[in-house]
């Protein structure tokens, strides 16, 4: 077996871990429940090497995550579900289905305009998939509703953007920036009071509200919190990784060092 840039050929080694005389005993026993982490995982690779601007490690991680797609169609397959040709015809009907301003005829010739087109084609699509689900008898509760569209299998930021979003498009929305600031004071007012009575089960519930109106102010000022969330966090490594470099220059431990001097060096990190 010799690598290639044919598509075929990685779903023929997929086909080959997959065969249950001669396959790889980890590939064999993997349902779509016990894939689906990876699949996620390799997502969120795919976006570390972007923000990173490694384009080595973007080639690399697309590759993971493409091995992740012909996983799950091959596993469908043995299962007389689809294959990956039903997978990829299914995208590209969508595709077309969805630009018909750039492969039919429409009249939406600016981003909002094929925007709205967007949502309507969507919209349609929605209420065929529920009346398939429905035939078939699988229509589930997360189809129901004005918010039906919005996944919970999303991860909580993106799905509380979502709601949000969906919300906002009949109207449920703040104005303006300045009321969601005095309702995010309020959720910290309300946390502070959960936390004087020591219920955690309030200061879960009252943390996920304040959580909430945050990704709302987030979305008002077009900062997705997802990204800044993510922009923090490698602020966070960077400056942690100054503490640590300086102690190991100077003789000290992480584990040695005082809260007062770490602190030190965060704030030197911060200057730097």
């Amino acid at each position: 077996m010799q690598a290639s840039k044919d598509i075929n050929r990685l779903i023929e080694i997929m086909a080959a871990l997959r065969n249950p005389e001669t396959g790889c005993p980890w590939d064999i026993v993997q349902t779509f429940e016990t894939i689906k982490p990876y699949t996620i995982e390799e997502a969120y690779e795919v976006a570390d090497a972007i923000e990173r601007n490694d384009p080595d490690d973007l080639c690399d991680e697309l590759g993971d995550l493409l091995l992740q797609v012909v996983f799950h169609a091959r596993m469908a397959e043995e299962a007389g579900l689809f294959s990956f040709g039903d997978v990829v015809e299914a995208i590209t009907r969508k595709m077309i289905r969805r630009h018909p301003h750039v492969f039919a005829v429409s009249d939406a010739a600016t981003p909002e305009a094929v925007k709205v087109q967007w949502d309507t084609i969507k919209a349609e699509e929605k209420a065929e998939r529920s009346e398939k689900r429905r035939r078939r008898g699988v229509a589930g509760e997360h189809d129901d509703g004005h918010l039906g569209t919005v996944q919970r299998s999303f991860p909580a930021l993106t799905e509380a953007i979502k709601l949000q979003e969906r919300a906002a498009k009949v109207g449920f929305d703040w104005s303006e920036a300045a009321p969601i600031l005095d309702k995010i004071e309020e959720e910290i007012g309300e946390l502070r009071e959960a936390l004087a009575e020591d219920r955690p089960d309030k200061i879960t519930d009252e943390l996920g509200d304040l959580i909430f109106a945050l990704v709302n102010i987030g979305r008002h000022v077009g900062a997705d919190p997802e990204q800044a969330l993510r922009g923090t966090n490698t602020k966070f490594r960077r400056r942690f990784k100054y503490i640590e470099k300086n102690l190991e220059a100077s003789g000290e431990t992480l584990e040695g060092a005082s809260l007062e001097r770490m602190e030190a060096l965060w704030q030197a990190a911060k200057r730097k």
